[in-house]
C-alpha cells in the first residue's frame, strides 16, 4: 500500500468528513491563513498553558520532518504561540505545518513564508516563555481530541483529525465518497433534467 499520508493529500477534507460522520472536525473558526495550503501529516502534539509557548520550541525540537505541530492553546487569542521567526524555525526543520486553537502574529511574515498555519486569526501579543506544558501527550484543538501519530488533513474548508487505529478504514470510505460524488458531478453536471432526477430521488428519501 503507498504511503497513507501521500494518500490522504489527494483527498478533500469534506470528504474524510463525510467518511467520519462529520465527527472528528475542529472547530470552522480555524482555518489556513491562506486558502491554498493544504497540511497532511502526523500529529506532534503540545498542550500549552494560556500565554506560555515554551513548549513549541521543544516541539520544534524534538518533531520528525513531516510532523504536523497541534497546539492546544485553550482557545486563546489574546497571546500569540508564535511569529514569524518561530514559523521559520518549524518550516527549515521540516515541520508539515502548524494547527492551533488559538492565534499567531507577524502574518505578513509567516504568509510570506508560504507555510501552512491554521489557527483562529492573528494578535500583537506575544506569548512568555515560563517552562509550562507538555508535549506528545493527548490533547483537545478546536474541540477534538487529538492523540500523538494521529493523521492530520488540512485545507481551505478547515481540519479533520483521524484516528490512527482507523486510518486505513477512513481512507477506504473517502475515496469511495470522493468516486460517487465525482459520478455524481458526470452524471449532473449542465443536464437539467438529470439533475431534476437526482433532486426527485433525494427528495423521495426525506
Amino acid at each position: 500500500m503507498a504511503n497513507i499520508v501521500n494518500q490522504f493529500s489527494e483527498i478533500p477534507t469534506t470528504a474524510v468528513s463525510d467518511a467520519m460522520d462529520g465527527m472528528n472536525n475542529m472547530e470552522s473558526s480555524i482555518k489556513p491563513l491562506k486558502e491554498v495550503y493544504k497540511v497532511v501529516g502526523r500529529a506532534f502534539t503540545v498542550q500549552m498553558p494560556v500565554g506560555d509557548n515554551s513548549m513549541i520550541l521543544r516541539a520544534f525540537n524534538e518533531a520528525k520532518p513531516g510532523d504536523v505541530i497541534v497546539v492546544d492553546a485553550k482557545g486563546d487569542t489574546y497571546r500569540a504561540i508564535a511569529g514569524d521567526f518561530m514559523v521559520s524555525i518549524a518550516q527549515t526543520l521540516g515541520i508539515q505545518g502548524i494547527v492551533v486553537d488559538g492565534v499567531i502574529r507577524d502574518i505578513v511574515g509567516i504568509k510570506a513564508l508560504d507555510f501552512p498555519v491554521f489557527c483562529k486569526g492573528t494578535t500583537v501579543a506575544a506569548s512568555a516563555k515560563s517552562g509550562g506544558g507538555k508535549v506528545q501527550v493527548p490533547i483537545s484543538c478546536g474541540g477534538v481530541t487529538v492523540h500523538p501519530g494521529d493523521l492530520i488533513v488540512g485545507d481551505a474548508d478547515g481540519v479533520v483529525v483521524i484516528p490512527q487505529e482507523k486510518e486505513e478504514e477512513i481512507l477506504k470510505k473517502a475515496k469511495e465518497k470522493l468516486e460517487k460524488d465525482e459520478k455524481r458531478e458526470q452524471q449532473v453536471a449542465g443536464n437539467p433534467e438529470a439533475i431534476r432526477k437526482y433532486l426527485n430521488e433525494m427528495i423521495s428519501k426525506l
